[in-house]
């Protein structure tokens, strides 16, 4: 029987507030944090805790035979630790069954692998001391941002000493194979690639409530029909979304490697780069952000590096994105600017800000 594999992403970034030009030299307070707080108690008690009281039942109505994965960014666990701290207890209860498995990835959630690898390691360490703080849990599976991935992520990871790591089942890179298969990297023995089943888990998290759908309603039989006609084809369905889907693990040995030569990522009908990279603003914002590494790094001055990590989760840039059409109700989650010309220049105003801030630190001169 086919076994399906539950991968929940819990993330919210920390939003800026609206930062006009007027503001640069004079307010460093960069984050809307009354509205950070309504939207994490908001998820939190329509989403987190509900959500976590089911898979608690479910786990102990089957004897501890429900399993699922999650992935927790550090940024997220930071806000809850604020505003709603009875979601982390009760995460906490889930990982005391001995069922539920947290998987690691950038603590602030951003694109760094594309622009510092150095960078990239240091979040990723980061995220796993956050976890094993929190959790008492050590992860061994990887789930990078918005499952961007290629064959040189996974090569990466792979030496970090992970054993597994999750990619979008992109069809432009399976060509005929199945994403219902536990895969190998290209090159790499000792790691294996779960593939996300994108038509599936999107059945749930885009498409569940869609009255237009031919689908519609989308019951509980119906669903496992689906799951079950792909016995004979596959062995595992990787169903990975958002946790906030819901208002809410199993390995198999490897049967071929995947080469994966270009970046794939989970984001919009192309699952590629250009739901944060596919504009010109969006460019010139985060490249101006990782221009700033060396000079933060060099000043030691934790707050600072945290603060410009901060800055580099990956949602600022997706709210700058100008894609529309099918993509466009996706990019308006939880979005809180009207535009994305409005997210660019709010970014730019609140970076420009931070070079000023840098300099009068006086540890180390940041260049415009």
């Amino acid at each position: 029987m086919v076994s399906v594999c539950f991968y929940f992403q819990v993330h919210q970034p920390p939003r800026l507030r609206k930062y006009s030009v007027f503001e640069i030299g004079h307010h460093n307070n960069y984050f809307d944090e009354r509205k950070n707080e309504a939207i994490i108690k908001k998820v939190a008690h329509k989403s987190y805790l509900p959500a976590n009281r089911v898979v608690l039942d479910l786990i102990n109505k089957t004897d501890g035979k429900f399993r699922v994965a999650y992935s927790m960014t550090g940024i997220v666990l930071e806000q809850l630790e604020r505003f709603a701290p009875e979601v982390i207890d009760s995460f906490r209860e889930l990982v005391k069954t001995g069922c539920v498995e947290i998987l690691d990835e950038t603590y602030h959630h951003t694109l760094s692998y594309l622009y510092s690898k150095e960078d990239f390691r240091e979040q990723v360490l980061l995220h796993n001391r956050k976890i094993r703080q929190m959790f008492s849990f050590k992860p061994k599976v990887f789930r990078n941002t918005e499952l961007v991935y290629n064959n040189d992520i996974a090569e990466f990871i792979g030496k970090m000493g992970y054993k597994g790591i999750l990619a979008e089942g992109a069809d432009h890179i399976l060509g005929w194979r199945s994403p219902n298969f536990v895969y190998r990297p290209k090159g790499l023995n000792n790691i294996k690639l779960l593939l996300k089943n994108y038509r599936l888990s999107d059945d749930i998290a885009f498409r569940f409530s869609e009255k237009s759908w031919e689908e519609f309603p989308l019951t509980a039989p119906k669903y496992a029909q689906w799951i079950n006609k792909i016995n004979g084809n596959g062995n595992v369905v990787n169903l990975f979304m958002d946790y906030e889907t819901f208002g809410e693990h199993q390995w198999e040995d490897a049967v071929a490697e995947l080469d994966f030569p270009h970046y794939v990522s989970w984001a919009d009908i192309e699952r590629d780069l250009s739901a944060w990279l596919g504009n010109r603003m969006q460019q010139e914002a985060i490249s101006q952000v990782y221009n700033l590494e060396p000079h933060v790094k060099l000043s030691k001055n934790p707050a600072l590096l945290d603060e410009w990590r901060k800055l580099q989760t990956s949602d600022h840039f997706y709210y700058m994105c100008t894609k529309w059409f099918n993509d466009g109700d996706v990019h308006k989650y939880f979005n809180p600017y009207d535009s994305p010309y409005e997210a660019f220049i709010t970014y730019m105003n609140i970076l420009n800000d931070f070079r000023m801030k840098a300099n009068k630190l006086g540890e180390v001169k940041v260049v415009e």
